[in-house]
């Protein structure tokens, strides 16, 4: 039933989705043709993919806790390192297009909910060598590893934050006197994606962006979507499918804008 309804959400996408060509916002045409749509190899592609490669064949046995899949999940499992490489780690494409919407932002801090084993974090530290980067992960042994990570792709500028969300966020948050950037990837439950939100509101600024994972995941992060959107504050949203990006531009009419990828 979800391959179904997923699929059916993924072709309504695609029906859907307009190119740069079929935007009239200057500021969405902008970041679709010079961001989105950037698809030239990088050198910082191959590095950071180098490291992807090792975890890849890394068959160390850790504990997984799993904070973020419901009650009804054993919420501890053990796995080899390069089966969680294979199945949890973020796409290149993705992983990649994260690394463009920061270069091209230039926050002076990035927040990332769900560090799994730190491939996404390096490419948004790289992305962003100047900005202090708080990588949010509740598995401590998954941490371990991205800790690892971190070291093989020689990035100093990131602040692991290990524990579950609903207690780590907030402190991080108040800490901070604006949001730059904020990555949610973790917890994929609607009513938990809606209060990461709403905990975020007070922070932003007319340059801050947040990028929410797998928004037609379930039903649910589906609702917690649509209910973003609508927000008062919301300005502008573009929907790539994978990810969905919120913006609260002032002045800016309001519109939602699904692209494709």
């Amino acid at each position: 039933m979800f391959n179904l309804r997923f699929a059916k959400d993924y072709l309504f996408h695609r029906l859907k989705a307009k190119n740069r060509h079929g935007v009239h916002s200057p500021f969405v045409y902008r970041l679709i043709d010079n961001v989105i749509y950037d698809f030239e190899s990088k050198k910082v592609y191959a590095e950071v993919e180098n490291v992807r490669k090792q975890l890849f064949i890394d068959n160390r046995i850790i504990t997984i806790t799993d904070l973020g899949a419901g009650s009804h999940v054993n919420n501890n499992r053990q796995k080899k390192i390069s089966d969680v490489a294979h199945n949890a780690l973020k796409p290149p494409k993705l992983a990649q297009l994260l690394y463009r919407l920061v270069a091209d932002l230039k926050p002076n801090n990035i927040i990332e909910l769900g560090t799994c084993l730190g491939i996404t974090t390096l490419y948004l530290q790289k992305a962003a060598p100047g900005a202090k980067v708080y990588t949010m992960e509740g598995c401590p042994e998954t941490a371990k590893i991205a800790k690892e990570t971190f070291k093989k792709g020689s990035i100093a500028a990131v602040e692991p934050v290990i524990g579950n969300f609903d207690d780590t966020l907030p402190g991080v948050i108040e800490n901070l006197d604006q949001l730059d950037f904020v990555f949610v990837d973790g917890n994929h439950q609607k009513d938990a994606t809606l209060q990461y939100f709403k905990w975020c509101l007070p922070k932003v600024h007319e340059n801050t962006m947040l990028i929410f994972d797998d928004i037609y995941w379930s039903t649910g992060m589906k609702e917690a979507w649509a209910q973003i959107k609508a927000h008062p504050q919301v300005t502008v949203t573009i929907d790539l499918f994978w990810i969905g990006l919120v913006f609260f531009k002032p002045g800016q009419a309001k519109e939602d804008f699904l692209v494709k990828v």
